[in-house]
């Protein structure tokens, strides 16, 4: 489903990421870990042709991102769902109104029921006419991940999706993501919290991508 080949990314000349080689197979959960600036954001952007290799191949559903014509980027952006680090809504839009703008974006009729047992699942229902402003950092991230899902992706990219809530939360979280997974969808978690990590690789069969010094390694027992 996605498949690095050799890949290297520099900014400016200098390489965050090199001689990358990994494959993320269709219904996989991933967790992909690192220090801080070690390229963990990178690597999520070049899973979804924000970014394309330096050096090497990027394929995701079959297609070099690398040779993807300007008509085609929507369409392949269309069947993944990314949590980004950062929540960025519009801010004088409703919850609801932010949730289903991928679908208005993309021409596609929002279903009222779809919607609703969506924003229930992820525990909204009560705040669907309040702004982003007047939300908590944990229901932003819901929010967040509610907008990422509601096109019905394949791939569901999260970067750092716990970094600002707290341990409870932070389980909600992870939990949503789960079941995701164990529906089919592809999983990519960028985290830095090894204890996160440790308690859901209990609840399912993840594997563990470390990036230490621009590589990506597959991460033992001893994580």
């Amino acid at each position: 489903m996605i498949a690095f080949e050799q890949v290297a990314y520099s900014y400016g000349g200098t390489a965050t990421l090199s001689d990358v080689t990994v494959q993320i197979a269709s219904g996989s959960f991933h967790f992909l870990t690192g220090p801080s600036g070690s390229g963990k954001s990178t690597f999520l952007k070049l899973c979804y042709a924000d970014l394309v290799p330096s050096l090497g191949r990027v394929s995701v559903f079959d297609q070099d991102t690398h040779a993807l014509i300007r008509d085609d980027l929507p369409q392949m952006r269309r069947r993944i769902g990314v949590v980004h680090q950062e929540c960025q809504f519009i801010e004088h839009l409703s919850v609801i109104d932010n949730v289903i703008l991928p679908l208005t974006v993309a021409g596609r009729a929002a279903l009222p029921k779809d919607v609703t047992d969506l924003l229930n699942w992820v525990g909204l229902s009560s705040v669907v006419g309040m702004t982003p402003a007047a939300l908590s950092g944990g229901e932003r991230q819901r929010v967040a991940l509610a907008r990422a899902v509601i096109t019905s992706p394949e791939i569901i990219l999260a970067d750092e999706p716990t970094g600002n809530v707290d341990w409870e939360m932070s389980l909600r979280l992870l939990t949503l993501l789960v079941e995701l997974n164990k529906m089919g969808k592809t999983i990519v978690v960028a985290t830095h919290d090894l204890n996160l990590i440790r308690t859901v690789k209990a609840q399912v069969a993840a594997r563990v991508l470390r990036i230490k010094d621009g590589r990506v390694l597959l991460a033992g027992a001893d994580l």
